[in-house]
This record gives structure tokens, C-alpha cells and sequence, in this order.
């Protein structure tokens, strides 16, 4: 895990949810914008020490588009971040929710795309989101940034063993429907109003043979174009919000 969580989206959601874990908000001196107040208004009537930083000490501190604010936490605050629930925290989630939508990362390897499926995720409303800890994607600053607060919002959880995982989902009478090219029929066909999780696989192979194999159905996109397959970010929207839409939101 990272120790500093950067850009205006994630860090406002950061002061907002969690002010204690960060041990100073590091902003750009010569940023006196209005967005650059308010922030720093934020961080001040949470608690949180404000001190200003010439960009180039912030570039210097993170390896990606800081937009000028930069949260340092704790030491030892990554490793509580927020977001994260446990493998027997999801159960009780799913135990406890009326229809659960879950969505399945099955070694979702680039940090932007797995940013971009967690602003995804928490825009539909999924109860969590799953992936390995293995052959994956960490939530690392740079996903933070991508998903633009949503990884403090949305609860997700990394599992040491996703076969055993996807079996205790259909134990508690969750379907699992997983995504493929080859599928008979397309998402737009299928009942996703019940307990169900939605499994999408990595940005090149897909889901690993095993993962397909725990699904009680897969379902493909129509593809129209020439293009064969589309960015999974991109899969993930487009099916977590038919089942929104199937749903009544």
C-alpha cells in the first residue's frame, strides 16, 4: 500500500471519511483558486495540518497528476485503508442486503483500469467489490486518484483464494455471471435483478478457466464495430448499470 493519496477527488473524500489517518495535507503554494481554498478550509476544520509545497517537491512525492494536494498519512494508515473490508466482513454484506450486486475482478493488472471500475462500482451501488490478491491490481495512490474517491467510498476486498470466494457467493444464494466473448446470450438478456455478481476478467485473456468454470452463466456484450472486445472499465459500467436499470434506479 502507498502512504500518500493524491488529487482533489480523493483526497476531499479521504478528509471527509477518514481525517485521522492523515498526518499532514501538502498543497501547491502558488494554488490559490477557489477549489485550492475550499480543500484546504476542509482539511483545517478536520483537524488535518495544511502546508504548502512547491510543485516540484509534490511531483517529487508522487508518481502521478497530484492537481496540487497531496495527503500524507500515518505511518501504518495504509494498511486500515478505506474501503478495504475483510473476506468475512462480505459475507455479513451479503448476508444483510435485500438483492446483493457484486462485481468480480478476476486479475484486473492495470491500477487505472482497476480505479476506473471502483468509480463505477460505487456510482451503481454495488455492495463490494472483489479481487485477488494475487496476479492483480493493488489499491495504490494511483488507483485512488483514478477513482476519484470511490475506493474510500465503495467497499471492496482483496481474497487470498477467488475460487473459494465465488463458491461461499453461491452458497449464500448469490449468482455468479460471469463475462465472455463467446456467451449465448447478452447481458441485456439476463435476469440481473436477484443476488448476483458480475465477474469481468484481465484487460487481455479474460477470466482464468477455473473462475469460468464456478459461473452459473456468462453473458457477452454486442459488439458492433470492428473492435472484438472493449477496455474493461469500460465492460464493467456498461454491466453493472443494466443491472441498475433492470432494477428500477
Amino acid at each position: 500500500m502507498t502512504d500518500t493519496v493524491f488529487g482533489y477527488h480523493a483526497v476531499e473524500s479521504l478528509i471527509r471519511r477518514e481525517p485521522s489517518r492523515i498526518a499532514t495535507l501538502q498543497v501547491q503554494s502558488d494554488r490559490r483558486d477557489k477549489r485550492m481554498q475550499a480543500i484546504c478550509e476542509l482539511a483545517r476544520n478536520q483537524g488535518v495540518a495544511v502546508v504548502s509545497c512547491g510543485k516540484s517537491e509534490l511531483d517529487t512525492r508522487v508518481g502521478g497528476r497530484h492537481q496540487g494536494v497531496v495527503a500524507v498519512l500515518h505511518p501504518g494508515a495504509q494498511h486500515e485503508a478505506a474501503g478495504m473490508i475483510s473476506e468475512a466482513d462480505l459475507l455479513e454484506r451479503v448476508a444483510e442486503a435485500l438483492s446483493p450486486l457484486l462485481l468480480i475482478l478476476d486479475g484486473v493488472t492495470d491500477p487505472h483500469n482497476l480505479g476506473a471500475c471502483l468509480r463505477s462500482a460505487d456510482a451503481a451501488g454495488v455492495t463490494a467489490v472483489i479481487f485477488p490478491k494475487d496476479k492483480s491490481a493493488d489499491v495504490t495512490d494511483i488507483v485512488r486518484k483514478v477513482a476519484s474517491g470511490a475506493a474510500e467510498a465503495v467497499p471492496w476486498v482483496r481474497v487470498t483464494n477467488l475460487a473459494r470466494t465465488i463458491e461461499a457467493l453461491k452458497q449464500a444464494g448469490v449468482w455468479i455471471i460471469g463475462t465472455a466473448g463467446d456467451a449465448a446470450e447478452t447481458v441485456y438478456e439476463r435476469d440481473l435483478t436477484g443476488p448476483c455478481a458480475l465477474v469481468l476478467g484481465s484487460e487481455g485473456a479474460g477470466m482464468r478457466r477455473l473462475t469460468r468454470d464456478l459461473c452459473d452463466f456468462t453473458v457477452k456484450l454486442p459488439m458492433a464495430g470492428s473492435v472484438s472486445s472493449l477496455n474493461v472499465s469500460v465492460a464493467a459500467g456498461i454491466c453493472l448499470f443494466e443491472a441498475l436499470r433492470q432494477r428500477g434506479a
